[in-house]
């Protein structure tokens, strides 16, 4: 298996199962443009690698992610026509063949909590919350969230949470469909493991199958929801609203 290429994206294999930590505990998980590079490799590695069996994504203690480094987001000075590695971490978390169990203990802001939308099994802590916050920010949601959150939740439950942007408990997300399973911030790992680990002890055609038929309907029109979400995004961005917000952002970090 491949050497994670970002510090703080670390890469484990345990029976089968491949997990991914996010572990920038110090900067609340914020994801940098190599962090994501880094996550979409190691999502891509386990899926090509027929010793692992599912892939369980996880933040630290407390901590899932709070979404982009706004340093990181808003700095942008590259002109390459490559593509984002954020779009790269879409493609690969949406596409994946393997099974993906999440386990969110503390925070999942914006990214953190639309990548949920395509794992397969989501279990949180009892002190877990989910933010969308998109519209706050003068922005429009992504990842293919919106799509995904009103199948998941239904029309209006996803424009609450699209919409508004308010924080919302992870028993919330339960009640949405958005979470499996809420359980104690202390059993949370133990417990999303022994479901990655029964994932990957059953038979992996069965259930690289079974997965393929659930999304079988999903491929093109995730694809081109993506596409048409980061066209308003990057337009969005732009925007005087979103610029003066992110400033006043920084503005605030630096004093």
């Amino acid at each position: 298996m491949i050497t994670s290429p970002d510090p703080h994206i670390v890469y484990q294999v345990e029976n089968g199962v491949f997990v991914v930590q996010i572990n920038r505990p110090d900067k609340k998980n914020a994801l940098t443009r190599s962090m994501y590079a880094a996550l979409a490799t190691g999502i891509n590695a386990a899926d090509e690698n027929s010793g692992i069996r599912a892939i369980l994504l996880r933040g630290v203690e407390g901590c899932f992610t709070s979404g982009n480094d706004v340093n990181d987001f808003v700095n942008v000075s590259d002109t390459s026509t490559a593509e984002r590695p954020s779009v790269q971490f879409m493609k690969a978390i949406s596409g994946a063949h393997k099974p993906i169990i999440a386990a969110v203990d503390g925070m999942a802001i914006g990214i953190g909590t639309t990548m949920l939308l395509h794992c397969d099994l989501i279990y949180a802590s009892e002190d877990a919350y989910l933010q969308l916050p998109f519209t706050n920010l003068g922005l429009c949601p992504e990842a293919g969230s919106s799509l995904l959150l009103p199948q998941i939740a239904g029309h209006q439950r996803a424009s609450e949470l699209l919409l508004l942007g308010e924080r919302f408990s992870a028993q919330k997300a339960q009640a949405y469909g958005i979470v499996n399973e809420v359980v104690p911030a202390a059993d949370l790992i133990q417990h999303a493991m022994s479901k990655a680990l029964h994932l990957a002890s059953l038979p992996a055609d069965a259930v690289q199958t079974s997965k393929a038929l659930i999304k079988r309907n999903q491929a093109t029109p995730m694809n081109d929801t993506i596409k048409a979400e980061l066209l308003q995004f990057s337009r969005l961005l732009q925007s005087p609203e979103a610029q003066a917000i992110f400033q006043a952002f920084l503005n605030k970090k630096k004093a």
